[in-house]
């Protein structure tokens, strides 16, 4: 069975295709990928978890035409294995570990308060809207960039540079795409490289002049390209994901208003609500492996230089593993859900999305307890980011 991941059908709602898929096989070929696809959730996290399947980065040809988009990729940890992956994350972490989500906890509550404050003033006389533009884009983009240290006037600049890369994990791109995405990470590139120097000159309270400074145990240290493809991936991978759940998150409780008011009336569930909308609906629907050497998954053998792929939000909806997996419960608790993945790339900066959702659905909650669907979202035409473009809403 082949998925088709331009459809329009199915990237509105690939969940059906994937149960289907998930009943059939736990592990398929898909013969117009070219690759192996892990629906269940048992192996989908093998996939993740198990390390003779490697991420093995290839760079994209011909080189010196993507010379900028190949840098910030073969110089990421997401990208490589251990040993280096183990020197490049103990670093970050080393930098993480100096207080930064606990320093920017308090600030993110009144950042989403303020943006807040001009939804209520854009919808105060029953306007509709556009949450994905009013709030779920500018609070995300705002935290990283305050944890990174990058200057207020500097910060409209971040989101389209990541737009534009991201949009490269697609499986179709044209040329316009390609050279956009190029010239975006060349862009973020020469602008990360010139803030490290300033934070050398001038070091701050902010994560990158901490990850100029960090030095592990042996004395290594970050290398110019692995300190600017750091910043760009925890900019891309955040920002990227908490956007994207607090918009398909929002459309998930206005769609399930029974779970709205049981979340108002009960804020307490609110961080339980946050690992639901991830599971339900989550940002990221794909996440590739390839075979270092011949591994079984699952019963189906995988050979050495075959790619396989962990479809996250099939093994989200596992019905093995989750009760009524097609449900949105707010209260669940028995949740072990794969979305922030799983194994050695677990997501670095998992502790900080959690602050920044949590923060942002409480708000959300509390300030407009009428919010309501103001016409049809927009969805973003791509499969492996989901997102939505356009959320329109009223708020009473």
């Amino acid at each position: 069975m082949g998925l088709d991941l331009t459809d329009p059908g199915f990237i509105a709602d690939p969940y059906p295709a994937f149960a289907t898929a998930r009943s059939a096989s736990p592990v398929s070929w898909d013969e117009s990928l070219g690759m192996w696809l892990a629906f269940s959730h048992g192996a989908a996290d093998a996939v993740l978890r198990d390390r003779r399947l490697g991420r093995i980065w290839r760079d994209r040809e011909p080189a010196d035409t993507f010379a900028a988009f190949n840098l910030i990729h073969r110089n990421a940890m997401l990208e490589m294995e251990p040993p280096d992956h183990t020197r490049l994350r103990r670093l970050v972490a080393a930098a993480f570990a100096r207080g930064h989500v606990e320093r920017l906890r308090p600030w993110v509550t009144g950042l989403a308060g303020r943006l807040a404050d001009r939804v209520a003033d854009a919808g105060s006389e029953g306007s509709p809207v556009d949450l994905v533009a009013a709030y779920a884009e500018p609070l995300p983009v705002a935290v990283i960039a305050e944890l990174l240290g990058v200057p207020e006037p500097d910060r409209p600049l971040l989101r389209p540079w990541s737009n534009a890369i991201v949009r490269m994990y697609e499986y179709e791109q044209t040329s316009a795409v390609e050279a956009a995405a190029e010239q975006a990470a060349a862009d973020f590139v020469a602008y990360l490289r010139a803030l490290a120097h300033e934070r050398r000159r001038s070091p701050a309270d902010d994560l990158i002049s901490h990850l100029v400074s960090v030095r592990g145990e042996d004395g290594s240290r970050l290398s110019e390209d692995e300190l600017v493809t750091t910043s760009i991936l925890l900019l891309n991978a955040g920002h990227e994901a908490t956007v994207n759940v607090t918009a398909n998150g929002t459309l998930a409780l206005l769609r399930h208003p029974d779970e709205f008011a049981r979340l108002r009336a009960d804020l307490t569930l609110v961080p339980t609500a946050v690992e639901e909308l991830i599971r339900y609906d989550g940002p990221l629907q794909l996440f590739e492996r390839t075979a270092v050497q011949t591994v079984e998954i699952a019963g189906t053998h995988i050979e050495q230089g075959q790619q396989i792929a962990a479809l996250l939000g099939a093994a989200n909806r596992d019905p093995d593993v989750f009760a009524a997996p097609d449900r949105l419960d707010v209260g669940r608790t028995d949740n072990p859900h794969i979305g922030f993945g799983a194994g050695v790339h677990f997501c670095i900066g998992a502790p900080l999305a959690r602050v920044e959702l949590q923060a942002s659905l409480r708000t959300l909650v509390t300030r407009f307890p009428d919010l309501a669907l103001a016409g049809e979202p927009e969805r973003r035409p791509e499969f492996v980011i989901r997102g939505l473009r356009s959320l329109p809403v009223t708020l009473r």
